[in-house]
């Protein structure tokens, strides 16, 4: 490995798609922003739909604006728009997947289990 000059330092940039993944690996000038090592690591001409205007970016998984001064090491990701709320697809994807009851066997999404029924009035069948 060769040494770098002391003013410089590595960190990556990454972006996915579904089909198509990218982790670039760059040497910038110590005090270099998160933005400007999106532009010099040239991932943009590799993916040309990113628009940093409407991406939001993170270092590690921890949102950054594209103005955060950047460490020896740090990964640059740039995250794709949401498609669903993550709490919706989730709700949707829970009513179409059938519950086991206790004794292991399927019941539909829809039906009230035991859990929902405490603290409804009694009837005098129930």
């Amino acid at each position: 490995m060769r040494e770098q000059p002391v003013d410089t330092m590595t960190v990556e940039v990454a972006y996915a798609l579904p089909h198509k993944q990218m982790i670039i690996s760059i040497v910038v000038k110590t005090g270099t922003t998160a933005q400007e090592a999106i532009q010099q690591s040239g991932i943009m001409q590799v993916f040309p739909g990113i628009s940093l205007e409407s991406s939001n970016i993170g270092i590690f998984g921890k949102a950054v604006s594209l103005h955060a001064v950047l460490h020896p090491l740090d990964r640059v990701e740039i995250y794709r728009p949401l498609m669903a709320d993550p709490k919706e697809a989730r709700r949707m994807r829970a009513a179409l997947t059938p519950r086991k009851n206790n004794a292991g066997k399927s019941q539909p999404a829809d039906s009230t289990t035991k859990a929902a029924k405490i603290g409804q009035p009694k009837t005098e069948n129930g």
